[in-house]
C-alpha cells in the first residue's frame, strides 16, 4: 500500500503551525511586559513613598523625588550630583534611615534680574549676551563668578583691560535677588606696541602703514583702530602677506604672530609681535601659456597676461591673468576647463618662471549652493556676486573669486567657501558662511579750509541698507560761509546686472564774497548709471538738473551793488534833475565813489538771477592705484564730457580731465605728478553764462586765492572783486612726500615738496549790461565801442572792460599732511614764481586786474 504525501499541503500545514506558536509567543511577551510595567509603576510608587524631602520652600517635593528615582544606577551621590547640577539649591544631602531615603536641600535664591552699573562703553545689550545669569533662573555663586570673568574679558578685547568688576545682591520678598554687576571700566588699554621681527626689506613703519590696527598715542581718547581686535589682527597680517607677495617676495611668511596683554598702572596695554620670513625678491623669467585643450584659441588668451618678463614678481597680477584666462577660456566653450598656475623658482637667478596650464577639469557640476549664517543680507545679495549658479560647471577660480568679492563688499565680518560631495560623484555642493556685521554709520565731521572757513557736518548713511546690498547717505552741512544738504541712493546691481545706479538731491549756499562779490545757492538732483567695463576701467553715465541763483549782495556791510542800487544815507547820489552827457543821472549814485567800497563787476550784476542747467554727460575712469586713501603706486585718470542744452537756459559742451601717477620713489618716499585740463564753448551764438564758467585758484595752482586767476573785469577798481572766469584752464604739478624725520610714524604725519603751473583764460560772457534801461550802453547804441573814462563820464559803466592773458601762473611750496582720527588735514604754503601783475592806469601806480594770491592754505575735516 502506498501512501502519498501531499508536499504542497503538508507544507501549508507547517507554516500554519509556525503561524500559531508565533501568536502565542507573542501574547505570552505581551502579559510579560505589562506585569513587568506594572511592577515597576507600583514599586516606583512604593519607592516614591519612601522618599522624604526636607528643607524645600518653592521647589515641588515630587520634582525632587524625581532626581532621585530617575538616577540610573540608585545611588544617593549621584542622586546629589543631579540635584545641585539644577542650579536650583546651594546644598542637597542625601541619606538613608531605616527603609527610607532622605533628602534635605536648602534652595538658591531665585534672580529677579539682572542689572549692570557703571557700563559706558560697553552696551547692556553686549553684556547680557555673554552672560550667563538669567533673570527666573536659580543664584549660583560659581556662575556668577564665571559671569565677572566674562564682562572683564568684554572690556580687554573693547580696550578697557584694568576694568574692574564685582557684584552684589539685593535680598526681594519671597526668596528672589537682584543680582546687579558693579563695572568701573577705567582708562583705555589698546595696543601698546606692534613690533616686527625679520623684516629688512621694509621698514617697521611701512608695514604698520599697511595695517589698520594702530598703536596708542595722545589722540587714543578719539580714535579706535588702537583697540585690540583679533580678527582685526588676522586681517591686517593677510595684508602684509599680500604687500610682500606683489612685490616680488613669492616665499614670504608669517612666521608667528604673538599677542600679549601686558598689566601695569597707567601702562597697561597689548604688545603684538609679529615674525616673518621674507625671503628674496624674485622678477618674472619668463611667462606662457600650456593649453592642453585642442581647438582653444590660446592668441586670444595673451591679451589676459597682466605681467611680463623682468617685472618684479606680482601676486595679484598673478591672481588677475588667472581670473581673466578662466573667463575667456569659458567663453570659448570649456565650462569645464581649469586655469592652474605654476611657478619655477631659480634661486640663483632669483626669477620665476610662470605658467597657465589649461586642461580640461573633472566634469562637475554644482548641485546646490547653500548660504548660511546671514541674518541681515537677503541671499540673492549674496548669490549676484556668484559668476555661477546650480547646474553649471564647477570651476574653483570663480568661487575664489566670488569669495574675495564678498569679503570686498563691507557687509559681513567673515566670508567662508566649502565644499561637500552632493548626491552622485559628478555633483559638488557649496557651502557659504557668512556672518553680518553693522554698515550703518552716523558721524559727526568738522574741518576747516581756508575758502570754506570752519564747516561742520551730520550724515547717516548705511551701505546695505535693508539688507538689499543697496547705499543710502543722508548729510547736512552748516559753516562760515556755507551749508547744504544732500540725498544720495546707489543700487550696485540695477536691472540684476552688475550696473551701480543711483540719484543724488542737493542743496547749497555758499558765500563767495571774501574773494568775490556775490553769493550761490544752487540745488537740484542727478541720475547716475555706472558700468565697470574691467576691473581698471569703468563708465558712469549722468543726467543733472539744476538751478543756480547768482546773488550780489548790497547792504550797509557789503555794499557791493550800491552803484546800482544806492543804500539810503549810505551812497552819494547826483542831485534830482542832473544831466550828465545829455542823460538824468538825478538820484544815481555818484561814481567812481561807490566803487571803492567792494563793487562787484558789471558782468556779476547783470548775471545775478536764477540759471536752470538741464546737463547730460559721461565720466571715463581708469584706475591701478594701489589705494584709494593713501596711494603709493598706480595711476588715476578720467575724463568728463557733458553736453548741456536738453532744455533749461544752458547750452554748453564742456570737457575736462585729470590725471594723477603715483610711484614709490624709495621707501615711504612717494612721487606725484598730476596733470589736469578742461575747456567749455558755447553751442549757440550766445556769450556764455558767467555761473558756467571756470573760477579757478589754489585748485589749480597753490599760492593763488580761489578766483585769484583768470579773466578780470578791469574798468572797477577793488581787483578782489573782479574775477569773471575762464573757458581754458591747464595745469600740472609735481609732488614728493615723505616721512618727517624725528615725528613717530604712528601719528601719520607726513612733509611734502611741490611745483605747481597752470593758467586759466578765454572769457566768453558779456560784455554789455543796460543797466540804466536806457537802451544806450554809457550812451552808445548797442553793439558800438564799449570804451568808459572815468573822467568824461559819471556814472556806473555799463560795459565789461576785460583783461584775459593766457599767463603762466606757477609756484613752489611745502606741505604738511597730517592722517589724523579726525580726518586728513593739509596745510600748505607757496610762493608764487609767476602771475600776472596787471595792467598800470596811466599816470599813477595803482594797478588793475593782477592775480591775487595766497601764500597759507590749510584744509581738514575731521569723523568722530
Amino acid at each position: 500500500m502506498q501512501t502519498r504525501v501531499n508536499h504542497k499541503k503538508t507544507g501549508d500545514y507547517m507554516i500554519s503551525m509556525t503561524g500559531k506558536r508565533r501568536r502565542k509567543s507573542a501574547e505570552r511577551t505581551i502579559v510579560l511586559v505589562a506585569a513587568a510595567a506594572a511592577g515597576l509603576v507600583l514599586g516606583g510608587t512604593a519607592q516614591a513613598q519612601q522618599i522624604v524631602v526636607q528643607g524645600n520652600k518653592r521647589v515641588d517635593s515630587d520634582t525632587i523625588r524625581s532626581y532621585v528615582t530617575g538616577t540610573a544606577s540608585g545611588s544617593p551621590e549621584e542622586a546629589r550630583r543631579n540635584l545641585l547640577a539644577t542650579g536650583l539649591f546651594s546644598d542637597v544631602r542625601v541619606s538613608r534611615s531605616g527603609g527610607s531615603t532622605v533628602v534635605s536641600v536648602r534652595e538658591n535664591n531665585v534672580i529677579n534680574r539682572v542689572v549692570f552699573e557703571g557700563n559706558k562703553k560697553v552696551e547692556k545689550a553686549t553684556l547680557e549676551g555673554q552672560i550667563e545669569a538669567k533673570g527666573r533662573s536659580g543664584f549660583n555663586e560659581a556662575v556668577v563668578q564665571a559671569d565677572l570673568q566674562r564682562i572683564r574679558e568684554i572690556y580687554r578685547r573693547a580696550g578697557r583691560g584694568g576694568a574692574k568688576v564685582s557684584y552684589r545682591t539685593v535680598d526681594l520678598p519671597n526668596g528672589t535677588i537682584d543680582v546687579i554687576y558693579v563695572i568701573d571700566e577705567g582708562d583705555k588699554t589698546g595696543i601698546k606696541a606692534i613690533n616686527f621681527v625679520g623684516n629688512n626689506a621694509y621698514s617697521e613703519g611701512t608695514l604698520k602703514d599697511l595695517m589698520s590696527s594702530s598703536e596708542m598715542n595722545f589722540l587714543s581718547f578719539i580714535k579706535t583702530s588702537d583697540v585690540y581686535d583679533a580678527d582685526r589682527i588676522t586681517a591686517d597680517l593677510d595684508l602684509v602677506r599680500r604687500y610682500y607677495l606683489k612685490n616680488g617676495y613669492a616665499d614670504f611668511r608669517v612666521v608667528n604672530a604673538d599677542a600679549r596683554y601686558v598689566e601695569g598702572e597707567g601702562d597697561a596695554g597689548w604688545v603684538i609681535t609679529v615674525t616673518v620670513d621674507e625671503g628674496e625678491q624674485y622678477r618674472v623669467g619668463n611667462v606662457a601659456i600650456d593649453s592642453r585643450l585642442p581647438g582653444l584659441d590660446t592668441q586670444g588668451l595673451d591679451g589676459e597676461i597682466r605681467t611680463a618678463v623682468g617685472d618684479v614678481y606680482n601676486a595679484e597680477d598673478v591672481e588677475k591673468t588667472l581670473n581673466g584666462v578662466t573667463t575667456q577660456v569659458n567663453r570659448q566653450g570649456y565650462p569645464f576647463a581649469q586655469v592652474r598656475p605654476t611657478g619655477q623658482r631659480d634661486r640663483a637667478t632669483r626669477t620665476v618662471s610662470l605658467g597657465f596650464v589649461v586642461e580640461d577639469g573633472p566634469r562637475v557640476y554644482v548641485e546646490r549652493i547653500n548660504i548660511r549664517g546671514n541674518t541681515r543680507t537677503r541671499d540673492y545679495v549674496i548669490r549676484r556676486e556668484l559668476d555661477i549658479t546650480e547646474g553649471d560647471a564647477y570651476n574653483r577660480v570663480l568661487t575664489d573669486r566670488a569669495e574675495r568679492r564678498l569679503n570686498g563688499l563691507g557687509f559681513f565680518k567673515k566670508v567662508r567657501f566649502s565644499n561637500e560631495p552632493g548626491s552622485a560623484a559628478d555633483r559638488v555642493i557649496i557651502n557659504i558662511d557668512v556672518e553680518d556685521q553693522p554698515t550703518g554709520s552716523f558721524s559727526v565731521a568738522g574741518g576747516y579750509s581756508s575758502q570754506d572757513g570752519i564747516i561742520g557736518e551730520v550724515s547717516v548713511s548705511e551701505s546695505n541698507f535693508l539688507g538689499r546690498g543697496q547705499f543710502v547717505r543722508v548729510a547736512g552741512t552748516a559753516g562760515q560761509y556755507s551749508r547744504g544738504v544732500d540725498f544720495s541712493f546707489t543700487e550696485p546691481y540695477f536691472l540684476g546686472y552688475r550696473l551701480a545706479a543711483g540719484f543724488d538731491a542737493f542743496y547749497k549756499y555758499s558765500d563767495q564774497t571774501r574773494y568775490s562779490r556775490y553769493e550761490t545757492t544752487v540745488y537740484g538732483g542727478q541720475l547716475r548709471v555706472g558700468l565697470p567695463i574691467t576691473e581698471e576701467f569703468g563708465v558712469t553715465l549722468r543726467y543733472s538738473l539744476y538751478n543756480t541763483e547768482l546773488k550780489v549782495p548790497n547792504t550797509l556791510k557789503r555794499p557791493y551793488n550800491d552803484c546800482s542800487n544806492p543804500i539810503p544815507g549810505y551812497t552819494d547820489r547826483y542831485p534830482a534833475g542832473t544831466v550828465i552827457n545829455g542823460q538824468n543821472v538825478g538820484g544815481l549814485a555818484r561814481y567812481p565813489n561807490c566803487a571803492f567800497d567792494g563793487e562787484a563787476s558789471i558782468a556779476l550784476k547783470g548775471s545775478q538771477g536764477s540759471t536752470l542747467t538741464s546737463l547730460a554727460g559721461l565720466t571715463l575712469a581708469y584706475s591701478t592705484l594701489d589705494s584709494y586713501a593713501q596711494p603709493r603706486n598706480g595711476l588715476y585718470a578720467e575724463v568728463k564730457p557733458d553736453i548741456a542744452g536738453l532744455g533749461g537756459d544752458s547750452k554748453f559742451f564742456r570737457a575736462t580731465g585729470d590725471a594723477r601717477y603715483y610711484k614709490e620713489i624709495y621707501e615711504d618716499v612717494v612721487g606725484f605728478v598730476r596733470f589736469q585740463g578742461g575747456h567749455i564753448t558755447a553751442l549757440n551764438d550766445q556769450p556764455l553764462r558767467i555761473t558756467d564758467q571756470f573760477f579757478l585758484g589754489p585748485s589749480l595752482v597753490r599760492g593763488f586765492a580761489p578766483n585769484g586767476i583768470g579773466p578780470r573785469d578791469v574798468g572797477i577798481a577793488d581787483s578782489r572783486s573782479n574775477a569773471i572766469g575762464g573757458t581754458t584752464y591747464v595745469g600740472g604739478t609735481v609732488e614728493v612726500q615723505f616721512p618727517i624725520p624725528g615725528i613717530p610714524r604712528d601719528l601719520g604725519l607726513k612733509g611734502a615738496v611741490f611745483a605747481d603751473a597752470g593758467t586759466l583764460f578765454g572769457y566768453s560772457g558779456r560784455t554789455q549790461f543796460n543797466v540804466n534801461g536806457d537802451a544806450l550802453i554809457n550812451g552808445i547804441a548797442p553793439g558800438g565801442l564799449c570804451n568808459f573814462n572815468t573822467s568824461t563820464i559819471g556814472v556806473e559803466p555799463e560795459c565789461v572792460n576785460v583783461r584775459d592773458r593766457a599767463v603762466i601762473r606757477s609756484s613752489v611750496g611745502a606741505s604738511i599732511l597730517w592722517n589724523s582720527p579726525l580726518g586728513p588735514i593739509r596745510f600748505d604754503y607757496a610762493y608764487a614764481l609767476s602771475k600776472d601783475e596787471g595792467a598800470r592806469v596811466p599816470g599813477t601806480n595803482f594797478r588793475v586786474g593782477k592775480d591775487q594770491t595766497q601764500a597759507f592754505r590749510f584744509s581738514g575735516g575731521s569723523r568722530f
